[in-house]
Parts: C-alpha cells; structure tokens; sequence
C-alpha cells in the first residue's frame, strides 16, 4: 500500500531541519537541557543523520533532521529523506528549516522512503508518517508516490511472475479501477490485425505476444502513451551473455512507468482522452524465432532489416508508434529500456528524452527539475537517418558501428510518428543501481513526473 500523509489534526513531533552551519544558532534559542543532549549526541547537521530530543520523562518530544549544506543537498533528489530512517518511528510535523520551494519535493521523498517490494518476503511494519507541510498539494504529492510504487512494483517483479500475461492483468486492473475500457489483441490475431512486427519478437515465447490498448476520458487533447513491455529478454538467437541477462526482468520498464503515469493522470482527472498502447512480449529463443538477416514488413509498411534480433524494443515500439500515429494524437510519447547507449551517455540517473518541439523540450526540462525527475533532452540529429538506412530495406534495426545508439533508435522510432502533432521519446533505465534517499535499489520512475507536469502548459489543460 503506498505511504500517505498523516491527518492534520494528528498529534505530531516537531522536527526541525538543521543545516550544518545553522547548529549553533539555533541551539543557542532552545532550553540548556536540549542544547546539552544536541551537543553530547554529537549531533552536527550532517545531511542525512537524526537526533530524537528527549523531554523530562524521556519521550521524545521533537527531532533534529541534519540538512547539511547547499552544496550537500544539491547532490541529492531527496535530501531530507536520508534522514528519515533514522528517526524513531511515530509522526511528525516539519516545524522549521525547509527552504522556500522545498516542501513539495521533500514531503515526497519522505512518502518514498516508506516503498518496501514485499511479494516475496515480509517487509518491515516500522512507520514514519509525516503531516504535509503548509501549502503541499497531499492529494496530489500522495498521487505521485502512488505512481511511483506501481511502477517500481512492476518492475521489480521478475519475468516469472511478470510476462505479457501478467502485464495484461496490470492494466486490466488499472482500467478496472478508473472506468477506463481497454482492448488486447493476442498472438496469432496481431497478424491478422496488422502487427506483424509485434508478432515476430514475441511468437517465440510460451505467453503470446500481445498490445494492450487502454483507452479513458471522453473529452479534451488526445494524449497516447507508448511503452515498451519487452516483460524479458534473453536477445533471441542474438543471444545476450549471461551477466548481460540479469536485469532484463526490467525490460519492460517503459510500459511499467507508461502505466504508474497513466495512474496518476487518471486519478487527478486531467482534461484529457488519454490512450496507452503497450505491446507485450518476451524475446525468446525457439525454432520460431526471428533471425538475422530476416526482412520484416512494418504496420506502417517500412520494411526493416533484422541486423541484431536484441534490438526488438524499436519494432514491438514502431508497430504501436504507428498504430496510435493512424488517430494524430496532439501529443504521443513512448517511453522504452531501449539502449545501453543512452546510459553511456547519461548513466542511470538521468532521463534522456528526444523532441523536435522546443516548447514541448522546454516545458519538460522545467517540469522534471521542479519534480525531482531530472530528465535531459538527446537530439534527433537528421544527419544520422542514414544509418539506418541498410540499402536491402527502408529502415536497419541495428546499424554497425556503434556510434550514436541511442540517436539512431531514436531516428528509427520517428519514422512511425508522421502524423501526431508533437512526439516525445524517452530512452529511460528505470533501475536504481544502488540506494540512495527516497529510492532504494531496484525498480525506478523515470520522465513520467516531468510529462505529467508538462502537460497542463503542453496540452494547455
């Protein structure tokens, strides 16, 4: 269950965020005993660190959060909640020392620290509940958690767990709870219906291959979410080495971070037709398989040459681009575990996003650094459409060379997008490799904050 604001009206320990420099001024203010037991603790401000203050019965009656220095904090998405875990469990009130601007990201990092992936083993039952500061939005801050733990929950599944069928369930159960209708095209009709691309990644599994279509909202701009559901991948007869395949149960974190954002939009009721496409596969390797070498017939009719069957993601991707591409949404954006290359470029912290609309660019570059969601904007470099172009068919799905993976994918990508009026494609990692405040290691959001509070000023919503 994700965490939640305790009530207002909650009896709440006073904490007080304490910047390293600021220790002495404010001890200098507070009763000799206090300033005492701050001093004997050794408590200094550290970023991170907790001191709990005793009262003449020996219950804590406030707490000390160290807030460290700007230069400190700046290093950090949630700086407050690596001091979270520290305090004694109980609720709290922020009774001083947030900076102005802070309250929004800080009462959200303190909700994800609460995120424990239980499916397979008890998690702990301490909790540290926090009153929403002043002038937080808690519905809203509550939403965006919300989403967050879905995502990290899908992800964090393993594939055994987590196939196409599964991933059909999440947004069946999505659909159920917010009215929301939802279609599936499964194996051999998506050759009838025209996904001939989908179909060839995915026959080879033992769960069919299938795109999922979630539709809601009957009025406003037409947004569609694309997201990659490669729920494993093994690289087919491109087969990966095995330290290469550990993480690959994540391969379907576009498709997982499309469905915690189409949560939250559905739940804050946005003004808007919202559609997701999720083609739903598994890359495995049978006698059916595709190979190398095989030419393959788009949706859209662009014949791709099979270069590396381990780059699948861009055909199940190019199959749904084009099929939601077929209603000229306002605004379509597919998010995808799609290259090694993009987190060469960037590492894993980073959302790297490619847009040709500079205000679409703009508005989520503001957004992300106002949601602790850094995202960092690739560009669709035209020159570079030659490389994917093989010479034996229209588009190549892995050009040689490895130069500008991420760039080329991307290009490849667009080609399937003629007819939406602005698209965004986020190249995103959706692991966090290890802990650090608010995210423990694991699954991981990435870019779905950032469009989310783009898309008032995007949508004009």
């Amino acid at each position: 269950m994700p965490a939640r604001f305790a009530a207002p009206d909650t009896a709440a320990l006073p904490l007080h965020l304490i910047e390293s420099d600021g220790l002495d001024p404010w001890l200098a203010d507070q009763p000799a005993p206090v300033a005492a037991w701050a001093k004997a603790s050794g408590f200094t401000g550290a970023l991170g660190t907790a001191l709990m203050i005793p009262g003449p019965e020996g219950a804590p009656v406030a707490a000390l959060a160290g807030y460290g220095t700007a230069a400190q904090r700046a290093r950090h998405r949630f700086p407050l909640a690596g001091a979270v875990p520290s305090l004694a469990p109980g609720v709290y009130r922020i009774a001083s020392g947030l900076p102005e601007g802070g309250a929004m990201t800080e009462s959200l990092g303190w909700l994800l620290t609460g995120y424990q992936f239980t499916r397979y083993r008890a998690g702990s039952d301490v909790t540290r509940a926090l009153v929403a500061p002043e002038g937080v939005d808690a519905g809203r801050v509550e939403t965006l958690a919300a989403a967050e733990w879905l995502t990290r929950d899908l992800v964090n599944t393993p594939a055994s767990d987590m196939g196409p069928d599964a991933l059909e369930a999440a947004a069946r159960a999505l659909a159920a709870d917010h009215g929301a209708s939802i279609e599936v095209i499964t194996g051999d009709d998506l050759l009838a219906r025209n996904f001939p691309m989908i179909h060839a990644v995915g026959r080879a599994s033992a769960q069919a291959p299938r795109l999922i279509d979630l539709r809601w909202g009957a009025s406003g701009p037409l947004l569609t979410l694309v997201g990659k559901g490669v729920c494993f991948d093994t690289g087919g007869l491109n087969l990966k080495p095995g330290a290469s395949m550990g993480l690959m149960k994540k391969d379907m974190g576009g498709a997982a971070n499309t469905l915690g954002l189409a949560q939250a939009i559905m739940t804050l009721g946005l003004k808007l037709r919202l559609r997701l496409l999720i083609p739903a596969v598994e890359n495995s390797v049978a006698g059916n398989s595709f190979r190398p070498g095989d030419i393959l017939t788009s949706r859209k009719g662009l014949t791709v040459e099979i270069n590396n069957t381990d780059a699948e993601g861009r055909l199940v991707l190019a199959d749904a681009l084009s099929y939601g591409d077929d209603e000229a949404p306002d605004l379509m954006i597919s998010m995808a575990t799609l290259t090694g290359a993009a987190r060469v470029a960037v590492g894993p912290d980073l959302a790297p996003f490619y847009a040709d609309d500079e205000a679409l660019a703009a508005a989520l570059a503001q957004a992300g650094g106002q949601l602790a969601d850094p995202v960092w904007r690739m560009p669709f470099h035209t020159p570079y459409e030659a490389m994917i172009e093989p010479g034996i068919a229209d588009l190549d799905n892995a050009p040689s060379g490895g130069f500008a993976g991420s760039i080329t994918a991307a290009l490849f990508l667009r080609r399937f997008t003629a007819q939406a009026k602005r698209y965004a494609h986020f190249d995103i990692y959706a692991w966090q490799p290890s802990a650090a405040p608010g995210r423990p290691k694991g699954g991981l959001g990435q870019g779905g904050r950032a469009i989310l509070g783009a898309l008032p000023e995007v949508l004009d919503l």
